[in-house]
């Protein structure tokens, strides 16, 4: 008895130690995987819930991309239309204005669309071939626009400097040639480095980018001449002629001012007044246009200078800062256009044509050409049209008050 029980109680006790071991193994393996399954039910939640919030603000991000490229069109192609079809604005100096649209609608269409794909999607969808195309593109489209708004200073400023001297040495094949040397710049400065290579350092022609991916890898000889060349040289010469300019419009314009009312009125009263007035235009007009192309373009080709030498810039920063700069083609044609009494009446005439009767009855009775000498016997009415303005070098010269040679004097600031 004592045998057997000894025998059975022996026998029983591994059994139910194997029992407990069971049981508890089971149990483990089931809290386990209540545990994993519970882990993967709030990992899939979350990757859902960031998936939404990634769509969401992708969406958000490609409207708002999408409506500066709408605006950019738009404002860009009703500048060339209002040129070409309103008779008031065919002048020579609106012909920089017109290839500095060219610029911009080339930026918005061969640039800012695809890089609106790009960085929507996280990804280059359209070759590598294309990838050269659209970098040249985006470096040639940017470098017209700032060298046409360079050329604009410019012209401004020899209008208003000496504006007879500037139309009879202003002539159609000048401003062509001026034209050429812009889009030339560009050219050289884009295509021919983008697809010979020599944008790249050695060490970086040794590396090809994944087919997924496109963006500009410089070296830092490259950046300091390209951005020399296409921002800080133009930049310089704007700001340069812009406080001239500025300085020169402050004086001449107290002297028209002065000069109007003297034969609307035979005193000068009032004189003061306008000349603050037209002042506080000029200024403000003049803080708009260098205070925009300066923070549109400014931040980037600081960063252009410094990435060349330094990786470590985040690439949303990069992101950020480029399409600031494009932003700057949509920001042209107000600035340079709606400004202009002559541009946005020529902009009412072509988008509500039925309600602008009277800018086509204006448009009419536009007289243009070189002012005439008022002969002897002629009216006071017809004496009051025409100005007598001294000039800095002494000479005297008459102006039709209506001309825009005197209109811009005070207005095209």
């Amino acid at each position: 008895m004592l045998n057997n029980y000894t025998v059975i109680g022996f026998t029983k006790q591994p059994l139910l130690t194997h029992m407990i071991e069971v049981v508890t193994t089971t149990k483990t393996t089931t809290a386990y995987e209540v545990l994993m399954s519970t882990y993967n039910v709030t990992s899939n939640a979350s990757d859902v819930v960031e998936e939404e919030t990634s769509v969401t603000n992708a969406a958000v991000i490609g409207t708002f991309l999408c409506l500066t490229i709408f605006l950019s069109l738009v404002g860009n192609v009703l500048v060339c239309i209002a040129v070409f079809t309103d008779r008031r604005l065919k002048r020579l100096n609106n012909m920089f204005i017109v290839s500095l649209a060219v610029a911009d609608l080339w930026v918005s269409l061969m640039v800012m669309t695809f890089a609106t794909v790009n960085d929507v999607t996280g990804k280059w969808r359209f070759g590598r071939v294309y990838c050269n195309i659209w970098i040249s593109s985006d470096i040639m489209g940017s470098t017209a626009s700032i060298l046409n708004l360079c050329m604009i200073s410019l012209d401004r400023y020899i209008h208003i400097r000496d504006p007879l001297k500037y139309a009879r040495w202003m002539t159609w094949k000048k401003v062509a040639i001026a034209i050429a040397l812009v889009w030339t710049i560009s050219i050289i400065m884009s295509f021919i480095p983008i697809n010979v290579g020599w944008h790249k350092s050695p060490g970086q022609a040794e590396v090809e980018l994944p087919p997924e991916q496109c963006f500009l890898e410089i070296s830092g000889t490259y950046a300091i001449v390209s951005s020399t060349i296409s921002f800080y040289i133009p930049c310089i010469v704007m700001i340069g002629l812009y406080c001239k300019l500025y300085m020169y419009a402050r004086a001449q314009v107290k002297s028209i001012n002065r000069t109007l009312v003297h034969n609307q009125f035979g005193d000068s009263r009032g004189s003061g007044q306008s000349s603050k007035l037209s002042d506080h235009k000029a200024a403000v007009t003049l803080g708009v246009i260098m205070g925009v192309f300066l923070f549109c373009w400014l931040p980037f080709f600081i960063l252009n200078l410094y990435e060349a030498y330094n990786k470590n810039t985040p690439f949303i920063v990069f992101q950020i800062l480029t399409w600031l700069g494009y932003f700057n083609s949509c920001l042209n044609p107000i600035i340079y256009s709606i400004f202009n009494s002559e541009f946005r009446s020529a902009f009412k005439r072509i988008l509500f044509p039925r309600s602008c009767q009277l800018c086509n009855q204006d448009q009419r009775n536009y007289r243009y050409g070189s002012p005439k000498k008022v002969k002897n016997g002629a009216s006071s009415k017809n004496n009051s049209e025409y100005l007598t303005v001294k000039h800095e070098n002494g000479s005297k010269a008459s102006h039709d008050s209506n001309h825009p040679l005197v209109d811009e004097r005070i207005t095209a600031l």
